[in-house]
C-alpha cells in the first residue's frame, strides 16, 4: 500500500458507461508552494466530471493531490496541469476543476479549467417543479 505522494493517477471502469452522470468530488486541503516567496498557498479543490470508459480511484487522487504539497506552482499553472493530468489519466465527456484559493494579500482567486470531449453534446438540463414543503400543488 503507497504511503507516499506520487503523480500516478489510478482508474477503474466506469460501471455505467451508456449513462451521463455526474460525479462531484471536493478538496478542501490542496497545498503548494508560491514560487516567488516559498509560502504556503492553500485551495478547496471542487472536481465535477461525466465519465467516459473510466473513473478516478479516490486514494490514488489523494496521493496525487498530496506530491504538490512541497512543489511551487502559480495558481493557474497548477490548476491546469492538474486538469490535464486528470483527463489524461480517465479521458472524460466532460471535466471541470475549480480552485479556490485562500485570501493572501487581501485577495480571493479561484480558477476554473474545462475540458470536453471532442464530439460530446451534454442531455438538455431537466428541470423540475419544487413545491412548498408539505405541499401538494403549486401556489
Amino acid at each position: 500500500m503507497a504511503t507516499r505522494p506520487t503523480r500516478k493517477l489510478d482508474t477503474f471502469g466506469n460501471p455505467q458507461p451508456a449513462r451521463d452522470y455526474r460525479i462531484h468530488i471536493e478538496i478542501p486541503e490542496f497545498t503548494c508552494l508560491c514560487p516567488l516567496t516559498g509560502q504556503p498557498d492553500f485551495a478547496t479543490l471542487v472536481l465535477d466530471y461525466i465519465p467516459d470508459r473510466t473513473c478516478v480511484e479516490l486514494k490514488g487522487l489523494k496521493l496525487y493531490i498530496w506530491s504538490y504539497r512541497n512543489e511551487g506552482a502559480f495558481h493557474e499553472a497548477v490548476t491546469n496541469q492538474i486538469l490535464d493530468d486528470l483527463v489524461a489519466a480517465t479521458r472524460p465527456r466532460f471535466m471541470r476543476l475549480t480552485a479556490r484559493w485562500y485570501v493572501r494579500g487581501g485577495i480571493f482567486t479561484n480558477v476554473v479549467a474545462e475540458h470536453r470531449k471532442k464530439g460530446w453534446k451534454p442531455a438538455p438540463p431537466v428541470v423540475l417543479d419544487d413545491f412548498p414543503a408539505g405541499s401538494n400543488t403549486r401556489e
